[in-house]
């Protein structure tokens, strides 16, 4: 019986990934297509990559997909440590219920509500306040750190609830201030969840299509309303080689915190036995 069910659960272990996997496998595969048709293979080329490199708007969106995500990244975690220290430090305080809300709001929002209301919003403050006079890359990094935050909040939240306060304690005890206690102890405890808010925040705004097309303007497209209009039209090779470049590099960025991690248990262990 439990042979069986060791078989059972490789077997939908291995479906998984190609259920998840395969796809993408299609897809590398047909990136290397002579010919302009995806679906149809004329023998090995690499002519596409080329010719991606050449296309202007395709790679000036993609420039500004990356600008517009690392920004908003940056900022949606720096508004995140701020709000995780309220929600897990200061726990009472009038409003703490709705403040919670608020800011986890985001998370089951449909992206139609949240860009709508940003379109409203922008509309509205340019009628009245004249600012911002046009809609492009200030509003959509906006909207991306204003939805990047929520995700950012709940991963820094749960590592900021976990944490041993007696470290800071013991700085304070010691004569260090509220600050240098958060800046020397807490955040380098917490940086791990930080540099994944990050990462999580970084590819959520790159990801996102939505949000995105209803706080654009002319001059502002980014990478996924690009691709999306491009597809419209016939899925063309450059967009196959676009995407495995993006996965490449994502596979290459994975590899590289593998290796740093098993490197620093390593490190780790070699210390435990030493002492």
């Amino acid at each position: 019986m439990k042979l069986s069910n060791f078989r059972f659960s490789n077997f939908m272990f291995w479906v998984g990934i190609s259920f998840l996997y395969l796809p993408m496998v299609v897809l590398i595969f047909y990136s290397f297509n002579e010919s302009r048709l995806v679906t149809v293979w004329a023998g090995f080329s690499t002519k596409w990559y080329f010719e991606l490199f050449k296309d202007q708007q395709l790679m000036t969106a993609v420039g500004r997909s990356l600008e517009i995500a690392f920004y908003s990244a940056t900022a949606a975690v720096f508004l995140a440590i701020f709000a995780s220290v309220v929600m897990v430090r200061m726990k009472k305080f009038r409003g703490r219920t709705a403040f919670s809300g608020l800011i986890t709001a985001p998370l089951v929002m449909p992206d139609v509500i949240i860009g709508l209301s940003m379109l409203l919003l922008f509309v509205a403050m340019s009628q009245s306040l004249g600012w911002p006079e046009s809609r492009g890359m200030l509003t959509i990094w906006i909207a991306h750190t204003t939805f990047g935050m929520a995700y950012s909040t709940v991963v820094i939240s749960s590592r900021l609830t976990e944490m041993d306060h007696s470290l800071e304690e013991a700085a304070l005890d010691l004569g260090a201030s509220q600050l240098k206690s958060f800046l020397l102890i807490t955040l380098p405890i917490i940086s791990p969840a930080v540099i994944s808010a990050w990462l999580l925040s970084f590819t959520l705004s790159l990801d996102d299509v939505v949000i995105a097309s209803f706080v654009t303007g002319p001059g502002a497209t980014t990478l996924p309303i690009e691709v999306l209009s491009s597809v419209r039209l016939g899925v063309s090779p450059k967009i196959n080689a676009l995407a495995t470049l993006i996965i490449a590099a994502v596979s290459l960025v994975a590899i590289f915190a593998w290796f740093m991690t098993q490197r620093l248990n390593r490190r780790v262990s070699a210390q435990l036995t030493a002492q």
